[in-house]
């Protein structure tokens, strides 16, 4: 019998096999930890950075951080974890540095669009799956017509919100008001949709049919603030547009939005009554 065949030497092998089985049964419980998830999409919505990589509804992003944060998710499997939530984390931490030191900026001005549905997720948890499929439907064909007939391009969907870029900060925000109204024909059992809108103007980084970058962060914060109903727009985009025709209201808060400049100013506007 050799030294490795010895009765010792097959107890420490079997230890070091029922050790690595317990070592990663346990990772995969903590991987699975519902708590310990949560808690890392709070730091996740804290960080800089976009907390949308990965998203499996976007129609976007061809390459880049975009394409990676959707192959995290592809070989993290269908079941979100902690794993995950870390990954796509560290890719947001990269995307914020590149925007630190420039590498983030493009060329052209761009007045970028992000909507969403007021208590979509609350009233879809009852309404089972083909409601909501049908109302998601209906509220996509509301949204994606004004942006198109105005020029715009959708450029992904979120879920029950959507993300369009235009040239044109004036026609963006016709589309939204455009939008707005159109919604008004989506009926919904025990449920009334109503969207909200935030808009900003800068130069976001092009990447394959997506776009990155502070820009798209302040676009999509001032939609997270804004109120049932309300469009919220900031002060680079009001400077292009013909205030004369607009009711606006300067929006301040204590505290400024996570991931956008310090001096961004906010302003809340609609047509005229």
């Amino acid at each position: 019998m050799t030294d490795d065949e010895t009765p010792a030497a097959g107890s420490r092998s079997a230890r070091w096999r029922a050790a690595l089985s317990t070592a990663g049964r346990r990772a995969r419980e903590l991987d699975r930890s519902e708590g310990l998830r949560a808690a890392v999409q709070r730091v996740r919505r804290a960080l800089p950075g976009d907390a949308h990589f990965g998203d499996p509804l976007s129609l976007g992003g061809a390459k880049h951080a975009e394409f990676v944060g959707r192959a995290v998710v592809d070989l993290t499997g269908d079941r979100p974890g902690v794993t995950r939530e870390v990954s796509l984390g560290g890719l947001q931490l990269w995307q914020a540095v590149l925007e630190r030191f420039g590498g983030g900026a493009g060329e052209r001005e761009v007045a970028l669009v992000f909507t969403d549905l007021v208590e979509f997720s609350r009233w879809a948890l009852q309404a089972g799956d083909d409601e909501v499929q049908r109302v998601l439907r209906e509220v996509s064909e509301a949204w994606e017509k004004p942006v198109t007939e105005r020029a715009g391009t959708v450029v992904k969907r979120l879920g029950d919100g959507m993300m369009a870029a235009f040239a044109d900060p004036a026609a963006a925000l016709e589309a939204v008001f455009a939008a707005r109204t159109r919604l008004a024909d989506v009926h919904a059992d025990g449920w009334t949709p109503r969207m909200r809108a935030g808009l900003h103007l800068g130069r976001p980084r092009r990447v394959g049919g997506d776009y990155l970058g502070v820009a798209v962060n302040t676009a999509a914060r001032l939609g997270d603030r804004a109120g049932p109903g309300e469009v919220l727009v900031s002060g680079e985009l009001l400077a292009r547009l013909d205030e004369a025709s607009l009711r606006v209201r300067r929006k301040r808060w204590h505290t400024r939005l996570k991931g956008t400049p310090g001096d961004l100013q906010i302003f809340a506007v609609d047509r005229p009554a």
